[in-house]
């Protein structure tokens, strides 16, 4: 069963409107009480009964949707008070004696009474029915309107996950003497994380991991430019610093506004790594934090100025990128991950460390990458896993 509320689903109009067609309609069992005695009813009790069975019906549709499955509950607890404030009116306020014989006033008092009373039957029943039909027809116009405009919106987050599939990267060409291993988990249907591995100079590669600020279409939006900035920079160059600037400037002064982290590597085959971040996460070399010289993200106006840092990837070793759906991956009771929890699983595998995420609490959009550099005698084996996407 649905856990939608649907006194907050529903317009406080309609809900308004319903109510009183409610109490509108189960007020004729004041006037059918009133017409089964005769019209003696004293004129308070009279006009209480007629109240209250509105009232009432009102009570058994609340409790109703309230409880839901067990609106059983709040029937029986309604009825009872219902039939002990009943009682109550009627030994508070008797009926008339029954006459057996009247006189032509009295008749016409009461041809009165019970004319009165099928009026306002007639008049309260045609009042339920209009605020039934009014909420139906309003009801059925803003179904309509909500689930076409779903029905907009999925095809347009379908088209957005479309353009998204850029952010993974194709397979390409093997790496030699490396092994790049690489998940992305999106939290929604589209993500603002990208990441790209590219081949660069004689058997290197070049990586850039990044997560723009902002979920849903805009974000990825803008990985999609991003990642075509990547793209067509590589082309040129694999400076992670001038690749860095090139994306800077891309996103500086652009009208949406919007900024992303993003770190960008260039690994040779020796095992020489040349770095530059840009707000980003810095990797785990080894299960140890490379310390990255700050700086602010790409878009920020006051940015744009980047520093390499290098070092090297000895054989066997492992350089892992995270974006910061990792350490911040919530669990039930509040607590994030941390770093110290993603330090301690930096040298697993890709596909386990974001395993170990999700399965903590997944908040936003998770990318690792993992890059192994191949033992001496293994460089034989030429292989770049698929980029997984869970």
């Amino acid at each position: 069963m649905s856990d939608v509320n649907p006194w907050r689903s529903t317009p406080r109009r309609s809900i308004v409107i319903a109510l009183l067609a409610v109490f509108f309609t189960f007020t004729t069992m004041g006037f059918v009480s009133n017409i089964v005695s005769v019209g003696r009813q004293p004129t308070l009790k009279f006009a209480l009964i007629v109240v209250l069975s509105g009232l009432f019906a009102i009570a058994y549709a609340v409790t109703g949707v309230k409880l839901r499955s067990r609106w059983w509950i709040g029937t029986i607890l309604v009825f009872a008070v219902q039939f002990a404030v009943m009682s109550a009116v009627g030994r508070w306020l008797p009926d008339a004696p029954q006459q057996t014989q009247m006189n032509a006033a009295e008749a016409r008092r009461v041809q009165d009474r019970l004319a009165f009373d099928g009026t306002a039957i007639m008049i309260t029943v045609c009042l339920g029915y209009t605020g039934f039909v009014y909420v139906f027809v309003t009801e059925s116009r803003r179904h309509i309107r909500v689930h076409t405009e779903k029905a907009l919106l999925e095809a347009e987050m379908a088209a957005a996950r479309e353009v998204q599939q850029v952010i993974v990267p194709e397979k390409s060409e093997p790496f030699p003497g490396y092994i790049v291993e690489s998940v992305y988990q999106p939290a929604t249907q589209v993500g603002g994380d990208f990441f790209q591995v590219l081949p660069a100079g004689d058997d290197g590669l070049l990586l850039v991991v990044g997560d723009v600020a902002g979920k849903g279409l805009p974000a990825a939006m803008l990985v999609s430019m991003l990642v075509g900035s990547i793209r067509t920079a590589a082309e040129d160059s694999s400076d992670p610093v001038l690749m860095l600037r090139r994306l800077h400037v891309r996103l500086v002064g652009r009208s949406l506004g919007g900024f992303a982290t993003a770190v960008a590597a260039l690994i040779s085959p020796n095992g020489t790594v040349t770095i530059a971040n840009a707000g980003h996460l810095s990797p785990y070399l080894d299960g140890k934090e490379v310390e990255l010289t700050g700086a602010l993200p790409l878009g920020i106006a006051d940015g744009g100025e980047f520093e390499a840092k290098h070092f090297e990837l000895r054989p066997g070793s492992r350089l892992t990128f995270y974006s910061d759906g990792v350490v911040e991956a919530q669990n039930k009771s509040g607590e994030l991950f941390g770093f110290e929890r993603a330090k301690a699983i930096s040298t697993k595998l890709a596909a386990a460390i974001a395993e170990a995420a999700i399965e903590f609490g997944q908040t936003d959009d998770i990318t690792v990458v993992t890059i192994e550099r191949l033992p001496a005698h293994d460089l034989s084996v030429r292989k770049h896993p698929l980029p997984a996407v869970v």
